[in-house]
């Protein structure tokens, strides 16, 4: 469906940053990511080693192996019409603002001023929910190592130790960042080979074809259709943080091409690979109900020490821990980036805080603190509530998912005077564009609904969706800091008159 233009070329770091300036901003990130680099961070955050792995026991109590294989490939497809749909716009606005900036563009300021609050609650609760799910796969294999005992104040103290090293990792300049996302790649892809494999070959015992595609399971209290549309959020969550192309843009090499082909081509292989992934797992389950009781706290971690045995499990624990890490890392860089980039334009509370960027590393340290500590205030109710982790991924999912739909939508409203980049839908835009936000809209009424019912009807602390909590707060600061400060909150394409002094100043 896509085509470039037949004028475009390889765009220089020169054109790149000219281009970067018509838009109004003065380029002070350093350019040292290339297309591979670009698709491996959408890549890295997706992780169909992080989200399938950790929500992989939510889906076998929502519908079971039948809804996990045939809600992926649904949900997949949905999300290619999303990707493609924002892969447009991202060509022509490939800024670190991404799809606030594109909503600001498309529909004005306020539409730009929400889309922001959205995409930043989504972001931030992409790295509690994939930092969480790497302390519960570490807790699983400190169990199988020490006999630990994943309580969730040890996991919570697991969860912050992960959060600081990528704070760490992170304060050292997108170079890096593009090294280890790289690496991600091949360790996600490879990693998926040797899990898969190993389940395959080695366990003398499977499940049948019409297990795994046709078994369902319910065990949420509800009716076999709610509990049904609850499992798609296995995939939806998985499928998030695809806007990391867009976010690290002015970060990238002939953005306005690499970061769309970023963004489709690392949905189409992660399509993939989690389909094989979850197959791979559902095949190889020796007990249903043992997996999903396991004393480990995370279900993969029972499949692999039942077909495996104990080294075995051990072996490909530490292969997806590994891969989650490389999850949360990447997604801190996006959401610093969104951070920094909001506060360039005088967003947030304390924006003049987050909007600096360290003079030696090119990096928005202080975006990326707040990102960290924002992500560990998300996470504490999971001290309290079982179901706080499905809380957690559908705050990223509320967020976010319609943070993706705005500037679909007003490309779609205002066809006529939207100019396309080089990367274009052509005559699809528009149908293409219409299918991803109707998938939008169901999503994000779906996972506000509440996901367990209580054996007594009434919903509690311990089984309460507090998603829906967490976004209307969102919301309501978005609005209230609206009105205090929204004069202030100016895009350079209303301003093209900012000089670089005005960010030089911010460059410590």
């Amino acid at each position: 469906m896509s085509h470039l233009s037949p004028n475009h070329r390889a765009t220089s770091r020169k054109s790149d940053d000219a281009y970067l300036r018509e838009l109004g901003y003065e380029p002070v990130l350093t350019r040292r990511m290339g297309p591979f680099g670009n698709f491996a961070i959408s890549f890295s955050v997706i992780s169909v080693l992080s989200g399938c792995m950790t929500l992989y026991g939510f889906g076998l109590s929502t519908g079971g192996p039948a809804v996990m294989l045939w809600g992926w490939i649904v949900v997949g497809a949905m999300v290619m019409f999303i990707g493609a749909a924002l892969a447009e716009v991202t060509s022509a606005y490939p800024t670190s603002g991404a799809l606030y900036y594109q909503a600001e563009q498309l529909g004005g300021r306020k539409w730009g001023w929400y889309t922001g609050w959205l995409n930043l609650l989504g972001l931030l609760g992409a790295i509690a929910g994939i930092d969480y799910g790497a302390a519960l796969f570490t807790g699983a294999l400190f169990n199988l190592q020490w006999g630990f005992e994943p309580t969730p104040g040890r996991i919570m103290v697991i969860f912050l130790c992960i959060l600081a090293l990528h704070l760490a990792l992170n304060l050292f300049g997108v170079r890096l960042v593009s090294i280890l996302n790289s690496i991600s790649v091949w360790w996600h892809l490879g990693g998926v080979t040797v899990i898969v494999g190993a389940l395959a070959l080695v366990p003398s015992h499977h499940q049948s074809s019409d297990f795994v595609f046709g078994e369902f399971v319910n065990n949420t209290g509800w009716s076999p259709l709610y509990a049904a549309v609850l499992g798609l959020l296995l995939a939806q969550y998985t499928f998030c943080g695809y806007d990391a192309s867009a976010h690290l843009s002015e970060e990238t090499t002939d953005a306005q091409v690499s970061a769309s082909r970023g963004i489709i081509h690392s949905i189409g292989w992660s399509w993939l690979a989690g389909f094989v992934l979850l197959a791979g797992l559902t095949y190889a389950i020796q007990d249903y109900a043992g997996t999903v009781g396991t004393a480990t706290g995370v279900p993969p971690a029972q499949i692999f020490l039942d077909a495996l045995g104990v080294a075995g499990a051990k072996t490909l624990l530490l292969v997806v821990i590994i891969a989650q890490l490389c999850c949360g890392n990447a997604e801190t860089a996006a959401a610093s980036r969104m951070v920094f980039a909001f506060s360039r334009d005088g967003a947030l509370p304390g924006s003049h805080l987050w909007r600096q960027v360290d003079r030696r590393t090119g990096t928005p340290r202080m975006a990326v603190l707040l990102s960290v500590v924002c992500a560990a205030v998300l996470a504490l109710p999971s001290l309290y509530s079982p179901v706080a982790y499905a809380a957690i991924t559908s705050i990223n999912v509320v967020g976010i998912t319609p943070a993706y739909a705005i500037p679909i939508y007003l490309r779609i409203k205002n066809r006529h005077r939207f100019q396309p980049g080089p990367w274009n839908l052509g005559n699809w835009g528009v149908t293409v564009g219409t299918i991803a936000v109707g998938w939008v809209v169901f999503v994000t009424v779906l996972f506000c609904l509440p996901q367990t019912r209580p054996a007594d009807g009434l919903v509690s602390v311990e089984t309460f969706n507090y998603a829906p909590i967490a976004l209307l707060v969102v919301l309501l600061l978005a609005w209230g800091w609206w009105r205090k400060q929204g004069s202030s909150y100016q895009v350079p394409a209303q301003n093209f008159d900012r000089s670089a002094a005005t960010y030089e100043d911010e460059v410590v």
